[in-house]
């Protein structure tokens, strides 16, 4: 884990107060490449440019959610007032934890977002969010590794649920899907403990059985496979992104002991702890193959 010590190598926060020019931004470039960004156009006009040649125009109040994946630039009229903010993947971690909601806000970030028009009121309710986060990275003194992470989690919870993404969790696709969906949440909170897959069918009311067909339909792997490549994801991205010894990381993830926690490691992934992490240092990001690319990476 980074120190709050480099917190501005991790987050960024910048106020565009109305100008009497136009202005341009490529934002996602040298240490910024890899961020997710919040565009917030509280008053005014403005656009994003795709690299493929897309346009978006926007009239403030408006929003915008940027993965990495998605390049462009953006610009600001003149006399319009903007936040952009950003962070990185090690922000992004603390910011969605391992909650009930943390599953459906991995899901939610690997997607742009755009919220403007009849959504406005959900881009009121995240400005001062967004406005807060600058104002925290704003005095390098001050600047708090946990006050970003906890304003990034309140901008991504209120962002998710204005866009209707708990309404939608809440109808459902079903009843094989509200079990898979609640499945997937219980994992979140309670992949390190190790459980035995019997908990959790008992716990949605549903026999194992049960729970096996379903998961192996929808998605093709059993439940077990499920919670272990789980555990994998996040055994990756402690190992690529933090700064704990193997020993620190097994513990962390409930395993008994640091040699189980390695031997199961290299099972799953054909490379020792030690070696991944290695791997993951030398890497330029291009072997996404064998190392972590993200939240999607879990089904």
């Amino acid at each position: 884990m980074a120190t709050d010590g480099g917190i501005h190598h991790h987050a960024r926060g910048e106020w565009r107060e109305p100008s009497l020019s136009h202005r341009r931004i490529r934002f996602q470039k040298g240490l910024y490449a890899d961020f997710h960004h919040f565009v917030l156009l509280s008053e005014g006009e403005g656009g994003l440019h795709f690299d493929d040649g897309e346009h978006r125009i926007l009239h403030g109040p408006a929003l915008a959610f940027l993965p990495p994946q998605v390049r462009c630039d953006v610009s600001i009229a003149a006399g319009s007032e903007a936040y952009l903010i950003g962070a990185s993947a090690q922000i992004m971690v603390d910011a969605i934890g391992n909650k009930v909601e943390s599953y459906s806000l991995r899901i939610f970030i690997e997607q742009m977002k755009l919220i403007e028009g009849a959504d406005a009121v959900s881009v009121n309710e995240v400005s001062p969010l967004i406005a807060g986060f600058v104002r925290e990275l704003a005095d390098p003194a001050r600047a708090s590794w946990m006050a970003v992470s906890a304003y990034m989690r309140l901008i991504l919870m209120t962002v998710w649920r204005g866009s209707g993404g708990e309404k939608a969790e809440q109808r459902g696709s079903g009843e094989s899907g509200s079990i898979l969906q609640r499945y997937r949440q219980l994992v979140e909170v309670w992949f390190r403990q190790h459980r035995p897959v019997s908990n959790y069918a008992d716990e949605l009311g549903v026999t194992a059985d049960r729970l096996h067909a379903i998961c192996h339909r929808t998605l093709g792997r059993s439940p077990i496979q499920l919670l272990h490549e789980r555990l994998v994801q996040e055994a990756k991205l402690r190992l690529e992104r933090s700064a704990r010894n193997i020993q620190e990381i097994s513990d962390s993830l409930g395993f008994r002991d640091p040699t189980y926690f390695s031997h199961f490691f290299k099972r799953k992934t054909g490379l020792s702890p030690a070696s991944y992490r290695q791997a993951a240092r030398a890497s330029d990001g291009t072997n996404r193959d064998t190392l972590s690319s993200g939240y999607a990476d879990w089904p």
